[in-house]
């Protein structure tokens, strides 16, 4: 009984051990975005390929659109200057 007892504890030490020490996942903007009525704007941007948001849009009347994220990336602020 003793053995079940620490080889539940053991297991059970290195299952918090895994799920502390693994990193959240990383946010990955994808380059297609699932867009239309209810969904709005840029949608969901959850597809790597054109055809796999095609396959999603299907039968929903929805649409397929380039992420403007991905296409775009993060824009560089310009400080605007002015005489006054």
């Amino acid at each position: 009984m003793r053995n079940a007892t620490l080889a539940l504890l053991a297991l059970s030490a290195a299952t918090i051990a895994t799920s502390v020490g693994s990193s959240p996942a990383a946010a990955y903007d994808y380059p297609y975005c699932l867009q239309g009525r209810g969904i709005g704007i840029p949608g969901d941007c959850s597809y790597a390929s054109y055809n796999q948001c095609l396959a999603a849009a299907s039968g929903r009347g929805l649409y397929c659109n380039v992420n403007p994220r991905f296409a775009f990336g993060q824009q560089p602020r310009m400080r605007i200057y002015r005489d006054y």
